[in-house]
């Protein structure tokens, strides 16, 4: 029922494309491109829709002999991420231009919904002479579009880049080659974690945690841009402050009403330099509780003020990041490395109960991925390496994993997967 009333709503879209051409005050242009991911990789791994969106390797998960079960290699063939895009224009409002775009893609909303239709950005824009307002679901100001590293996998560098879509409302105000840029921002797709209803063990993911605070998600942005099109130039200089608050729970295990917050904030820093062969793109990130943008870290209870109620006090887990992604700008050809690394540096204060976090147990995660694409036309093919590495923890004489008190792995040994990546595309 949902599929066939989003294709009826394409339909109508299309149809309302037909009827506008003559009509030169609106109008909408498709675009998109149909591509298949053929991948193997040498073990199992921490994967979103069928090992398709990848993260890092699993860690070791050893048998009655000693074996490890997770050092199985496994292949797989996909194409939902064949996207769709809807460009809108129309007439002038409020003395603005006025735009618009719908996209989606067949990466489904969970893996078993594998195939499905799934929203990726929907907004609007009004856009001034100097200020510009955008109105919906577009990418986290944290993941700069024209700063981004430019692989062939759907994971764009994630978990080391802040990989996120959110509902918004965004301000951009111009002041020559300056941008300032001011964002309130909710959840729904890239969502927090926290503890499920009477179980303050179990990692629920879910939107409710920042609605519940009654404030959303802040984020400042302040860039330098500078872009010669006659020389193939372009210098870029940026950084931003991301403010959080989450209410993981209402009511204690005891039954009591709470409404303890945890905040975070985090900060991003990154650069790109455009010459006419290369172009060099690199960011840092400085993130508490970054688990809804599929990077390692969260929160965790840090202390108990009233163990007869179940009063509970939380503390952010801070994880370092930074990605730097260079590559050729041929349009026939081209050549790209990504190179990756992020560490857990674990709470400010000591952790006395449950964590939820993404990667509790893993100290360091780095990243080495070569890659080479070809287009022909509107046709592409790209093949990709990727080598991913995540520490894990290792266990003490007990059995006892070596953790310290603030969350930070202590003693680790690597486990490593290789990902070879064939990237089939057809552009319109």
């Amino acid at each position: 029922m949902k599929k066939g009333l989003l294709l009826l709503v394409f339909s109508a879209i299309i149809a309302a494309s037909t009827i506008a051409q003559d009509n030169k005050s609106f109008g909408i242009k498709f675009s998109g491109f149909v591509k298949t991911d053929i991948f193997w990789d040498s073990r199992q791994t921490v994967a979103a829709r069928e090992g398709h969106f990848l993260l890092y390797p699993t860690n070791e998960r050893l048998d009655a002999d000693g074996n490890d079960i997770n050092a199985k290699a496994n292949f797989n063939m996909l194409s939902i991420q064949t996207r769709l895009r809807g460009t809108i224009t129309g007439p002038d409002a409020l003395g603005a231009k006025t735009s618009g775009v719908i996209e989606g893609a067949f990466f489904g909303q969970i893996n078993s919904d594998v195939n499905g239709f799934r929203l990726r950005h929907a907004f609007v824009k009004l856009r001034w002479e100097k200020t510009s307002l955008l109105v919906g679901q577009y990418w986290h100001p944290n993941f700069v579009t024209y700063c981004f590293p430019g692989t062939v996998s759907f994971n764009t560098g994630a978990p080391f880049i802040p990989f996120s879509r959110n509902p918004q409302i965004r301000v951009t105000q111009k002041l020559g080659k300056f941008n300032v840029m001011f964002t309130v921002l909710s959840q729904i797709d890239f969502v927090s974690a926290g503890p499920a209803p009477n179980d303050g063990t179990i990692n629920l993911p879910s939107s409710k945690y920042l609605r519940n605070s009654a404030l959303p998600a802040l984020n400042l942005r302040f860039e330098y841009r500078n872009v010669n099109t006659d020389d193939n130039k372009e210098f870029l200089i940026g950084a931003s402050v991301n403010f959080k608050m989450l209410t993981p729970r209402l009511v204690t295990d005891s039954n009591y009403k709470t409404s303890t917050t945890v905040s975070s904030i985090s900060e991003t820093f990154y650069v790109k330099l455009k010459l006419p062969k290369v172009t060099f793109k690199l960011q840092g990130i400085y993130a508490q509780d970054p688990y809804n943008w599929l990077m390692i870290g969260g929160y965790a209870v840090e202390s108990v003020d009233d163990a007869t109620k179940d009063f509970l006090n939380y503390t952010p887990i801070t994880t370092a990041s930074g990605w730097l992604d260079i590559h050729s700008n041929g349009k026939k050809w081209q050549v790209g490395l990504l190179a990756g690394y992020a560490q857990n540096l674990g709470a400010g204060k000591d952790i006395t109960g449950p964590t939820y976090q993404r990667g509790s147990n893993i100290a360091y995660l780095y990243r080495i991925s070569p890659r080479f694409i070809y287009n022909s036309g509107k046709f592409r093919i790209a093949p990709e390496i990727e080598y991913t590495v995540a520490a894990y923890a290792t266990k003490d004489a007990n059995g006892i994993l070596n953790i310290d008190s603030k969350g930070k792995v202590t003693d680790s040994k690597e486990i490593g997967n290789v990902r070879i990546l064939l990237g089939v595309y057809y552009f319109f």
